[in-house]
């Protein structure tokens, strides 16, 4: 019985004593686990990442890249020209741009001629009424934005420009300005977005109408009205932001812009607007800034049949648009890398009523050769002078020397 007792009590003391050990080294580990006496030395380049401030945040860009084109003017010849049985295409006419409309994120053109429709009659100049093929075909290639704003918008009366609208509003992924099936219409703020830029487009005739407006249709055709067009603007500035408007505007067959000219773009300049666009005069005129709106005065002809050299060479320029938003959700845009790029409408054989196959066709200058226009340099000298007249700094594309 006294072994019995005493082994017992040598088995208590081993047991508190293992005790005190787990206790001893379970406090020692808790104190240099709290002195961070398990973690490894810092090397250099720690330290020096603990030293670096934190990096502020980038500013995010986006951008887009466009291209416009002036009159969309489609003569008898033409048509004839495109005509494919009972239908017409006018495809071929363009194939020598087709890539470099494609390859821009907003490409514009000012349809100059109304789609009244067959049962009104197909027609050219003094009134004009187009096959809506034409539309099908811009739209094809890339064209998205459509000035409807002309002296020719009514030339087939109220019932030609509803039937036009009616083609027009019928296609989705466009925007078109100028022309509108009722002032509820003409007063709603259209905004497109792409790559997060969002825009919107504006147009008004800054002329004279061939053919009066029903006074209960004023909204057939957008009459420039400095109080109109103050207050349109103010309803859509500060929803986008890129603003364009397109002016139908000048004196024909000139190659500078007159004094009415510089006052409207002044004064649309003085509203905020981004990019004005000019067309109407069947020539190029120059490409200035007023402030910080560029300013095409006119971009001459994109395709017609109109008699001399000088009106069938127009002008297709591009630039790029840049947003910029920093950190505290400040924006700023900005307009760069504007190049104009001079086009010629050719054809082949001699234009007359019954030409029915002159090979309507859009040349950029680059791509021209003296076979199709022999003094093509000639006129890339004079029209380089007319573009850089108000800005010396305006790129004018190149051509092979």
């Amino acid at each position: 019985m006294v072994l019995r007792k005493k082994r017992s009590l040598n088995v208590k003391k081993v047991l508190l004593a293992l005790l005190l050990l787990v206790v001893m080294f379970g406090s020692a580990f808790l104190f240099l686990k709290d002195k961070d006496f398990f973690k490894g030395k810092p090397n250099n380049s720690d330290i020096e990442e603990e030293e670096k401030e934190p990096e502020e945040e980038k500013p995010k860009e986006y951008s887009l890249d466009m291209i416009m084109v002036g009159d969309v003017l489609i003569h008898s010849l033409v048509y004839r020209d495109a005509k494919v049985g009972d239908t017409y295409n006018f495809m071929p006419m363009f194939e020598n741009i087709k890539d470099t409309i494609a390859e821009h994120d907003l490409a514009f053109c000012n349809m100059e001629t109304p789609f009244g429709g067959k049962e009104l009659g197909y027609s050219g100049y003094p009134t004009f009424n187009t096959p809506h093929e034409i539309g099908d075909n811009l739209i094809d290639l890339g064209f998205n934005l459509f000035s409807l704003a002309t002296n020719h918008t009514m030339d087939k009366g109220a019932k030609g420009a509803i039937n036009s609208l009616n083609y027009w509003n019928s296609k989705e992924n466009i925007l078109t300005a100028g022309s509108y099936l009722s002032e509820e219409a003409r007063k709603e703020v259209r905004i497109r977005e792409k790559n997060n830029i969002k825009y919107t487009m504006l147009a008004y005739l800054g002329t004279w109408t061939n053919h009066a407006l029903p006074s209960n249709q004023q909204y057939l055709l957008n009459m420039y009205d400095k109080e109109k067009v103050k207050a349109d603007i103010e309803r859509v500035r500060d929803e986008v932001d890129l603003l364009i408007v397109s002016m139908h505007w000048g004196q024909e067959y000139k190659l500078e812009p007159n004094a009415k000219q510089r006052e409207m773009a002044e004064y649309l300049a003085s509203l905020g607007v981004d990019i004005i666009i000019g067309h109407h005069t069947h020539s190029v005129q120059p490409i200035e800034y007023i402030g910080n709106t560029l300013v095409f005065y006119s971009l001459g002809n994109f395709i017609s049949n109109q008699p001399n050299y000088d009106d069938l060479i127009g002008l297709m320029p591009t630039l790029k648009v840049t947003k910029t938003v920093d950190k505290d959700n400040n924006v700023t845009m900005q307009i760069s890398d504007v190049e104009a790029n001079l086009i010629y409408t050719a054809y082949d054989g001699t234009r007359c009523e019954l030409c029915y196959h002159s090979n309507y066709r859009i040349i950029p200058f680059g791509q021209l050769t003296p076979e199709i226009l022999p003094q093509y340099k000639t006129y890339y000298d004079k029209y380089k002078t007319v573009l850089t007249s108000l800005d010396p700094d305006i790129v004018v594309g190149p051509i092979d020397e």
